[in-house]
């Protein structure tokens, strides 16, 4: 926070002035005032007090004493139970406001130039080309791009990279319904998305998979026999060793639904607002996993079994045996990242390589990383797995092979529809061309289910309900967007009269009449920078989407408060039509980090 490496530095030369009592600046505790006690830092006095001789109380008061009278950007003080809170003078808080209005550099991250030829690579979306996005994939899209614009904020040289998984079982099946019941539909003859298409024929699949085994069932095998022995998951296996092998009239097929998937990727990515610098694709990776698998056989590292699988040993490190090669040669999913991580190291040099893969992947990736370390490849600790949760409904889990999955495009059109009824209702864009209306509707709506998302923690499991998402109070994007416009607005008025205009080279240094409800607005919006690097280091944009939510309430407070524009006090006007301007500024950087637009009217 702003002023806390100054105020560790005076407790410091008080603890040695007072007391003769020498310490690093690490050992002293400094956080923001809670908001029921006044003050705007607070120092912890417990740990100091032993060292010191003196009792929290006591020390407390005689170090605000101190620091009363040697700095002078320290106005009074107060103690409460062994807290030492600081408050700090107008004047100071006035004077680094001045300057950051002037100064665009303070906004951002300096890079580190070592790392400038090292990338922190974000690898997102990861689709499987069976079946389109859903629910689970905006919430990994969003979370991956939003991440990836704070650490590119925070200067960091990034790579946004995107792994389709394009072979596999999983599209053997999409490909095998569709030579059973397509009847050689395409999206053009069907009107449908690609995506669409090939999704339709893997939940195909799965009733036909279910019909086979319950006959099984009734013949006499077990359930568990019934899924092994079913025709049709024998011949989607078979289609996979053809793959493998290169069958030309496999592998024709397979391009062309996969042509028809990507087509609709494309499509949804844009309409949610994310994009990618490089993609890979497993069916190009998986025959480097291999590499690796058998560079591990030689060095006796992994083992191959009777059946010709091959297979690693973790049980030394509280793991189990993991499958790297199934007995007919065919590859697994820990095969190709093998093969990809290796890959991409080679190429980039990166620093740092962040799977944004939901949780329920975690032991997938600890047994990646452990791999990786026993192949003696000294790049896999700067892997680093963003699990997230899961995303609930109100109906409760989402289950793609049953096609009970919340769809993602249906869903965007769903929020763009919502954004514009309720828009409509308001009477928001009565002055609006339908193209600008339109846009606003999209924006809104997609502001609106971008926020609701990323303003959970990643940890966290969310439930995600679109009525509340699109309120337009509350702790939702609307109100951000609305707040926003709302000072755009108080800017386009102002701007109109003579004595009083927004001034790009405006210094407030000599307006020193600061009220408490602009001194916590200024507080505010000048801790973007430290709240950036918070979030850039936990990589959770819900610290961003909480933070800009919070600014925006606080203006809103200031807003109905006091009047912005009064020609009979011009100074009290101009600062805090230039507290206005700054704070919309900070709006909107805050919101592009998180892939959200504003409006400049709503």
């Amino acid at each position: 926070m702003l002023f806390e490496r100054e105020l560790r530095k005076a407790v410091k030369n008080a603890l040695v002035q007072l007391y003769k009592v020498e310490i690093t600046s690490d050992e002293i505790s400094i956080q923001p005032t809670r908001k029921d006690f006044e003050g705007d830092l607070t120092v912890v006095v417990f740990n100091l007090s032993k060292l010191a001789g003196k009792n929290p109380e006591t020390l407390g008061n005689e170090l605000g004493v101190w620091l009363v009278g040697n700095e002078r950007e320290v106005e009074s003080f107060n103690v409460v139970k062994g807290f030492l809170n600081i408050i700090i003078q107008k004047e100071a808080w006035m004077r680094i406001f001045s300057d950051a209005c002037l100064d665009a550099d303070y906004w951002v991250s300096k890079p580190d130039p070592m790392m400038a030829n090292h990338p922190v690579l974000v690898e997102y979306s990861s689709p499987n080309t069976n079946k389109p996005l859903h629910l689970g994939h905006v919430r990994n899209n969003l979370l991956g791009y939003s991440v990836a614009n704070l650490l590119q904020a925070s200067g960091n040289k990034v790579q946004k990279v995107n792994l389709i998984n394009d072979r596999g079982i999983h599209i053997c099946k999409s490909m095998l319904a569709w030579i059973k019941q397509g009847n050689g539909e395409t999206p053009e003859s069907t009107g449908m998305k690609g995506d669409h298409l090939v999704g339709k024929y893997y939940v195909a699949f799965d009733s036909l998979y279910k019909a086979e085994i319950e006959s099984l069932v009734k013949s006499g095998l077990t359930e568990e026999e019934a899924k092994k022995k079913a025709p049709v998951i024998l011949e989607a296996q078979e289609m996979l060793r053809k793959w493998e092998a290169g069958d030309e009239e496999t592998v024709a097929l397979w391009k062309k639904m996969n042509a028809w998937v990507y087509d609709g990727f494309d499509k949804s990515y844009k309409m949610l607002g994310v994009d990618f610098d490089k993609f890979y694709y497993e069916s190009e990776m998986y025959l480097l996993g291999k590499e690796i698998v058998q560079l591990g056989l030689d060095r006796n590292i992994f083992y191959k079994k009777e059946d010709g699988s091959v297979w690693v040993d973790l049980t030394e490190d509280g793991l189990d045996h993991k499958l790297l090669l199934r007995s007919d040669g065919t590859s697994v999913y820990i095969t190709q990242d093998l093969g990809t991580a290796k890959k991409r190291f080679d190429d980039q040099k990166f620093s740092r390589l962040i799977y944004v893969v939901g949780n329920e992947q975690d032991y997938h990736f600890k047994v990646l990383k452990l791999i990786l370390k026993k192949m003696s490849f000294d790049w896999a600790d700067s892997l680093y797995h963003l699990s997230y949760n899961m995303v609930d409904l109100p109906s409760g889990k989402m289950k793609s092979r049953e096609g009970t999955v919340v769809d993602a495009d249906e869903l965007m059109e769903s929020m763009i529809h919502e954004a514009t009824r309720i828009t409509k209702e308001l009477g928001k864009v009565d002055d609006f061309t339908e193209q600008e209306a339109n846009e606003l509707y999209e924006m809104i709506g997609m502001g609106a289910l971008k926020y609701f998302i990323l303003k959970v923690d990643p940890e966290k499991r969310m439930l995600f309900n679109p009525e509340e998402s699109i309120d337009f109070n509350g702790n939702t994007g609307p109100f951000i967007q609305y707040t926003y416009a709302r000072i755009r607005s108080v800017i386009r008025k102002a701007n109109k009269t003579e004595s009083i205009r927004l001034e790009e080279s405006y210094s407030s240094a000599d307006y020193i009449a600061m009220n408490e409800k602009e001194k916590e607005l200024v507080k505010q919006m000048l801790k973007f920078p430290f709240v950036l690097g918070e979030a850039a280091e936990r990589y959770s944009p819900a610290v961003m989407a909480n933070y800009v939510y919070d600014l925006a309430k606080t203006f809103n407070q200031f807003y109905h408060e006091f009047p912005i524009v009064d020609e009979s006090a011009i100074p009290t006007s101009k600062f805090r039509l230039q507290l206005c301007d700054q704070t919309s500024k900070t709006i909107k950087r805050t919101m592009s980090i998180l892939g959200i637009g504003v409006p400049d009217r709503m």
